[in-house]
């Protein structure tokens, strides 16, 4: 995958990197990255020698048919591991079990504290769970990178891309010994949550917005949904207008 896929992206869109050598050649390491665009989970793997691993929803897996079986392939060469969100805490325990056997095996597991892609470019509150319980568990450094104008290449509901330079860049690996055995202390995975955030906001130049991308998705839903019954009932005050003028 990194030659059918990772050489004809960096060939096409010509990303730039820096920091490339705070990933460490060998051993195991979490990569927390914001996130912009779908296109962030192939850029990242392209540019680097050793294979990253993200999550993704089992149901990439399990689609049954031609179609099906050539998605799973296709996540699986990228390096996405499936993630079965049933359960009573569902996609949160199955993802820090995941990134917890990644990192026992000695590789680099990715993961978007943010939890969803940025709505508007911004960066937004990291939560707590995945990245600050593996980073604990494990003991694994926790390098920060920032994707740069991914949004402008693919944003969200867009199908084809935009040739342009996006930029990747890596922080310094951050070290977290000082928490170790703190793991279910919620205000300890806060503050090394908010740590890895603000170092991420430093990286990428992005305004910070301490709320949840999710929340804010929801926000301008609803803002988009009032907006749309607003000019509805509008146009029917309008028409109604104009029926009783024509009556009169």
């Amino acid at each position: 995958m990194k030659v059918a896929i990772g050489g004809p992206l960096k060939v096409t869109f010509r990303p730039w990197v820096e920091g490339m050598e705070n990933i460490p050649a060998e051993g195991a390491a979490i990569l927390a990255s914001n996130h912009l665009s779908f296109s962030d989970s192939f850029f990242l793997p392209a540019v680097l020698d050793r294979k990253v691993t993200f999550i993704a929803k089992a149901e990439y897996f399990t689609t049954p048919g031609v179609k099906g079986k050539l998605t799973a392939a296709f996540f699986k060469g990228v390096g996405q591991l499936p993630v079965d969100r049933s359960g009573a805490r569902g996609a949160g325990e199955a993802a820090i079990r995941s990134g917890i056997q990644v990192i026992e095996s000695g590789e680099l597991f990715g993961i978007y504290p943010e939890g969803t892609r940025s709505p508007d470019g911004r960066l937004y509150r990291g939560k707590p769970g995945g990245l600050a319980r593996v980073a604990l568990a494990t003991g694994a450094p926790v390098i920060p990178v920032a994707m740069i104008d991914t949004e402008k290449i693919q944003p969200p509901g867009k199908v084809l891309p935009k040739v342009m330079r996006p930029g990747i860049r890596v922080g310094k690996p951050l070290d977290f010994s000082r928490y170790q055995g703190m793991e279910h202390d919620r205000f300890v995975l806060r503050a090394l949550t908010d740590e890895v955030m603000y170092e991420i906001m430093k990286l990428s130049g992005q305004e910070y917005v301490d709320i949840y991308a999710t929340a804010a998705k929801r926000q301008i839903a609803d803002a988009a949904k009032a907006e749309k019954e607003a000019d509805k009932a509008a146009r029917a005050a309008l028409a109604k207008a104009e029926k009783d003028r024509a009556a009169s």
